[in-house]
């Protein structure tokens, strides 16, 4: 057999220390005392938020786990967005004057007074109503067309009875988020609630509509919503320890085979 010759294989020669490129050079961070910044961190953990802030937090908890009575329960059902939008708009419309229009129009009295000219006969305004003794009153005299209700008064029970007397007195209303929104249209702070005594011959056709979706959403549906309990959901934590629970006592009613 003829001999076979052996290839070596050429391997690449290393490069020297003194060969590397020291163009790029590795800097590793050192976070030592006065040296590098560490990354920043979601810290909200480890914050100590204000009293206010974790008394609404665990209200929020707390009603999420025991059981809410219906009559407290209606008030999470709040209107929805698109509708609540519409309303606002026209709640916007329908605002009070501002103490700026009130003083331009009291000037503009006292001008014509004045001059000798005869005052332009006062119209009735065309506005929303606000105040709860007001309201109140509106709703028993038949007057209002369309309560809405803030869904975060505090405290509830200031509010709570308003959809039984709606209801009682065939007024249509609303649960509606919220009472600084409510009170933004009015020109205060907050409002518990506001009505509709009249509106605008231009705004009827739309208020009309409005009025129909939520006599759907709430009125028809009161008696559904007296009935129905709320709470009773329960943490991821004890939602697992009761899974595990289940399952262990799963486990040991299975047969024991041979």
């Amino acid at each position: 057999m003829p001999a076979t010759r052996k290839t070596k294989r050429k391997v690449a020669a290393k490069k020297t220390t003194s060969e590397v490129s020291t163009l790029f050079q590795s800097t590793p961070k050192k976070f030592g005392i006065g040296k590098d910044l560490p990354a920043k961190r979601d810290l909200t953990r480890f914050v100590r938020w204000p009293k206010y802030v974790r008394l609404q937090r665990q209200k929020r908890v707390l009603q999420q786990r025991l059981k809410v009575p219906p009559s407290v329960n209606q008030f999470t059902r709040t209107l929805d967005k698109n509708t609540a939008t519409q309303v606002f708009k026209l709640m916007d419309k329908h605002a009070p004057e501002t103490k700026k229009e009130k003083k331009q129009r009291l000037l503009e009295a006292a001008k014509a007074k004045v001059d000798g000219e005869k005052a332009a006969p006062a119209q009735k305004p065309c506005v929303v109503k606000y105040g709860l003794k007001h309201i109140t009153a509106l709703v028993e005299q038949k007057k209002a067309l369309l309560v809405l209700i803030a869904h975060d008064v505090e405290p509830l029970e200031l509010v709570i009875w308003l959809p039984a007397l709606c209801r009682k007195m065939g007024v249509p209303y609303a649960i509606i988020k919220g009472k600084a929104r409510l009170g933004q249209v009015v020109g205060k702070k907050t409002a518990t609630a506001v009505a509709f005594t009249d509106v605008r011959k231009e705004d009827r056709a739309e208020f009309g509509k409005i009025v129909e979706t939520i006599k759907v959403n709430f009125l028809d549906r009161y008696d559904e919503l007296r009935k129905q309990w709320g709470g009773g959901r329960m943490g991821q934590k004890s939602n697992a320890r009761k899974l595990k629970k289940e399952k262990a006592i799963a486990q040991e009613s299975l047969p024991i085979t041979a």
